[in-house]
Order: C-alpha cells, then structure tokens, then sequence
C-alpha cells in the first residue's frame, strides 16, 4: 500500500523544471531576442507619442505636401502617430513581463508602426525611414525562428 502511495503521489507532482524549449507566460525567463525587441517597443512608442503631439500642435516641424495619395491633415497624422505609439508601449510592457500575447501584439504594433511610417515619409522624410529601420528590428527579432530553444545557451 506504502508503494501504490508513493507511486500516486510521484504521478501527481508538479516537476520544479519546464521541459527544454517551453516557456509559459508564468516563466520569468525571457531571450534576448524578446528582451531587445521589448526595449526596442519602448524606445519606438514613446518617441512615437512625441511625433504624435508635435502633429496634434501643428508643429512647423513637418513638411506639408499638397502632391502626395496618403494626404492627411497634420492633426489627423498626430492622432495616429499617438495611438500607434501607445500600441507600441503596451506591447514592449507585455514583451518585457513576458505575457503570451505580447508577441503578437508586439508584431502588429510594429507592423502597423512600419505601414504608418512609410506613409509618413514625405512629411518628415528623416524621422520616418530610421522608425522604419527600428520597426523592422523590432519585427526580425520577434518573429525569428527559435532553434532548439532551451535554456542551455
């Protein structure tokens, strides 16, 4: 009886280890892909937030075109600058806390952040394309392939 007791309670303990290559959102481990593309968010949203207020003040620091197929008005530009940004931020915070859906969300905010920039080229030509260079960073490291993901690196 001793024995079938033991056995049971083996069967039913949580093992202090995940397997090799798992990482739940429990996890307080991240890699440093994730931890970089989790900084990079932060450093892309709230940079993004100041480009959105600048464009809200009509700032004269934007070049306004009367030529160009994605024409907005500059407070229109401010307002998605400025929710992009938030996306960015409330991403790179899941990233860096490491929740299971801060990936995606860091791959969409980066990806809107990227169509949004290029969008923004004419009006600021020298701040949209490094925000593009940063965003496709941001993109390569989230969505990499992990080989033989585990923790002995």
């Amino acid at each position: 009886m001793a024995t079938l007791y033991r056995k049971a309670a083996a069967m039913t303990a949580i093992p202090n280890e995940t397997p090799p290559g798992h990482r739940g959102s429990g996890s307080a481990k991240i890699d440093g892909a994730s931890q970089t593309a989790g900084a990079l968010l932060m450093l892309s949203g709230p940079l993004s937030i100041l480009v959105g207020a600048s464009g809200i003040a009509e700032d004269n620091l934007f070049a306004v075109s009367t030529r160009y197929a994605y024409r907005f008005d500059l407070t229109a530009w401010g307002v998605i600058h400025l929710v992009v940004g938030v996306a960015l931020v409330v991403a790179g915070l899941a990233i860096l806390s490491n929740k299971s859906w801060g990936r995606g969300a860091g791959v969409a905010a980066a990806g809107i952040s990227l169509i949004t920039q290029f969008m923004f080229v004419p009006y600021y030509p020298a701040w949209a394309i490094p925000v593009m260079a940063l965003d496709l960073v941001i993109l390569f490291a989230l969505t990499r392939f992990h080989v033989g993901a585990d923790d002995s690196r």
